[in-house]
């Protein structure tokens, strides 16, 4: 299973538009090659450099298996039209909430897994809940990484 994203290469500089300054808009996301039994997928995007430890940037769980994409602009409502679920950034928002590092360069890792299960969580779920649940349902995971620097 691969992710990408057509606004930033894997290990390359995440656009200023995708981040909390600039314009916040989530940057369009793909992937390809699921195993076969996916019933759905769970992105999350964190920053491992943050100073009080890893920092939610999303949450979108439940994402059915007929879906290979989020669009650019992914507004912050809890429930997406493709029926995928949002979660709880630690911005305490639901939805994207963009790089915004206090200084220097960071890494955002946008991390894919393909479950064996829906979550069946509600809308506005945390990562660590998500984490709980998706233990021992992990297909197969995938991950991009873009950098931001301030």
């Amino acid at each position: 299973m691969e992710i990408m994203s057509s606004a930033f290469e894997d290990g390359g500089i995440i656009p200023d538009r995708h981040s909390y300054t600039g314009q916040n808009i989530a940057p369009p996301l793909e992937w390809t090659n699921p195993p076969e039994r996916t019933k759905s997928f769970v992105l999350i995007c964190d920053d491992p450099d943050a100073p009080m430890g890893t920092w939610v940037h999303w949450v979108v769980y439940d994402i059915p298996a007929s879906i290979s994409k989020l669009q650019e602009g992914t507004l912050p409502e809890k429930i997406l039209t493709n029926s995928g679920k949002q979660g709880t950034n630690d911005f305490h928002k639901i939805g994207y909430g963009g790089p915004c590092p206090p200084s220097g360069t960071h890494r955002y890792f946008f991390k894919l897994y393909a479950l064996d299960i829906f979550t069946d969580l509600e809308p506005g779920a945390t990562k660590a809940q998500l984490l709980r649940i998706m233990k021992g349902h992990i297909l197969a995971e995938a991950q991009t990484m873009g950098k931001y620097h301030r």
